[in-house]
């Protein structure tokens, strides 16, 4: 039987399968139908049958979402992806496919696959970040998905920066009604404003880093002032949890540097000054998210110390 993952993103939905070694077998990637709830489920069916086909071969399935499934009232919530929030989209999928299927946060989902054949293969506790657009995270203990009492564990973007500078307090505004949350300094989305903040005007990400590395001296302080923000915050993760590997992915995980200087700011802000976990952009890239999606049917496989 084959494993089939499927990524629910806000822009696209994409699909894969994967034999029982890991191996891909067929990808498809389609436009997600924005705001159309039932037209969101029968597109999920429609890459499944597709895959199936292909394939020739019936698989399990398991589906990254953007938010995650109340323990409490089984409805979707924290969705970015509004149109699914307060829907039993569990259920309804499931009922339109006629089987189990298995659901975890796309963050989630990131650290299952890598911790099943990623960089964090091998490692118990495996801590991964996204650092897109936003910034999510997730946790796998043993290379399963470890979600907590109200599936939110893992959501560290949502906790206030720690170790606040006088002029970061109190923080931007965030989405989820907070001030100064880790996802609003350490995304894409908050280095940007940074060097906004600093010059008045707006450039993205990749403009930024091509500044710095041609020696802007702004956009060199823009980088440190990020990665002094970003240690802060994983310094954070060390101390509460003290993951065997971090693993980055999203754009701003494709920052070399960062695998450099992190390893060496973060043991300011530990416990004892101590910090030897390794720090790792995800094998898999974008990919890690589906194939995570895929692996959250891995019972087969033993991970186990």
């Amino acid at each position: 039987m084959i494993r089939i993952g499927v990524d629910l993103g806000g822009t696209k939905i994409e699909a894969l399968a994967l034999d029982q070694h890991g191996r891909e077998l067929k990808r498809k990637r389609v436009a997600t139908p924005k705001g159309d709830y039932q037209g969101t489920i029968k597109t999920i069916v429609e890459l499944v049958t597709f895959l199936e086909e292909k394939t020739g071969e019936k698989g399990t399935v398991g589906i990254g979402i953007p938010g995650t499934l109340s323990p409490k009232t089984g409805l979707v919530k924290n969705a970015n992806s509004t149109w699914l929030n307060g829907k039993p989209f569990n259920l309804d999928v499931m009922q339109a496919l006629s089987r189990e299927v298995r659901f975890a946060n796309d963050a989630n989902c990131l650290a299952v696959s890598e911790a099943v054949d990623g960089a964090g293969q091998g490692k118990q506790m495996v801590f991964a970040v996204i650092l897109g657009t936003g910034s999510g995270s997730g946790i796998a203990i043993n290379a399963k998905v470890h979600s907590g009492q109200h599936g939110i564990a893992g959501e560290w973007g949502h906790n206030t920066l720690n170790y606040l500078e006088a002029d970061e307090y109190p923080g931007p505004d965030c989405y989820c009604g907070q001030k100064g949350c880790i996802e609003t300094f350490v995304s894409g989305t908050g280095f940007e404003l940074e060097y906004q903040k600093q010059t008045g005007v707006h450039k993205t990400g990749p403009e930024i880093m091509e500044l710095q590395k041609n020696g802007d001296a702004l956009a060199e302080r823009v980088l440190k002032r990020y990665e002094s923000r970003l240690s802060r915050g994983l310094a954070m993760v060390a101390n509460l949890l003290d993951p065997d590997i971090f693993v980055l992915g999203g754009g701003m995980s494709n920052i070399e540097r960062l695998y450099r200087t992190l390893p060496k700011m973060i043991p300011e802000w530990t416990f004892g000054k101590e910090f030897s976990a390794p720090i790792a952009p995800a094998k898999h890239g974008d990919s890690s998210g589906v194939r995570g999606a895929a692996w959250l049917w891995n019972d087969d496989l033993d991970f186990d110390d």
